[in-house]
């Protein structure tokens, strides 16, 4: 039998995980638009590997950060928050995926606001934050839905992935077909992920991706770009 929590959790989870949610995600490729530039990525075969090496950089920082996120702004622990947004902001190596993080997060946050979902102490741990990046903003918004921490995390990871996809279908291009059958393709590597970022320990995490720095770098030169990153 289904409880009555389960459909509300997964409505809440579709809302925020949507790509017509106002933050501009749209506008980013995280990358890859620089990759399509160069032709490491040309074709579908290529870009299931791309994507899937973006999931194991996401799964090694940016998902267990979250994932510590999700638990800080729960426990209402504000010193936990701080720690963690400073930390992940520090580790934003290019001012393009600085920018890009930052400006998401301050989208979402004002929406967390202006839809007022959140409680008073969760409104005042976002007011005092000086900068606001994604990760950030997408726990607090899962937190003040309550949204599962594992639904949360599901979301967040599909939502990321789902826009590499999207990037993929306009710039290489791909059919929308095609775009449908590696989005699905991936499922088990979100999964994955998911599981490999939950079980990290703090001296585990690790940004390192060398590659990826120096295509953002090249991108923010790039002679011609549709996205911002």
């Amino acid at each position: 039998m289904i409880s009555e929590r389960h459909p509300t959790e997964l409505l809440s989870l579709l809302h925020l995980a949507s790509p017509s949610l106002p933050i501009g995600a749209y506008t980013y490729s995280q990358g890859l638009e620089a990759a399509i530039e160069i032709g490491n990525v040309t074709n579908a075969e290529s870009a299931h590997a791309w994507i899937k090496e973006s999931l194991s950089i996401f799964a090694d920082f940016e998902a267990p950060i979250f994932w510590r996120l999700l638990r800080a702004f729960s426990n209402r622990d504000e010193p936990e928050v701080t720690h963690w947004t400073q930390l992940f902001l520090a580790a934003r190596d290019t001012h393009e995926f600085r920018a890009e993080t930052i400006q998401m997060g301050y989208s979402l946050s004002r929406l967390v606001l202006d839809l007022n979902i959140a409680d008073e102490s969760l409104q005042l741990m976002m007011a005092r934050e000086t900068e606001i990046p994604l990760p950030t903003a997408f726990a607090c918004a899962a937190v003040a839905l309550k949204l599962s921490h594992e639904s949360a995390l599901l979301g967040f990871l599909f939502s990321m992935i789902e826009n590499q996809v999207l990037v993929c279908v306009k710039s290489i291009p791909l059919g929308q077909v095609s775009g449908q059958r590696l989005l699905l393709s991936l499922h088990s590597e979100i999964q994955t992920a998911a599981k490999h970022a939950k079980q990290l320990e703090d001296n585990e995490l690790s940004n390192w991706a060398p590659g990826l720095s120096i295509l953002s770098m090249m991108h923010e030169v790039q002679y011609s770009r549709i996205y911002r990153s």
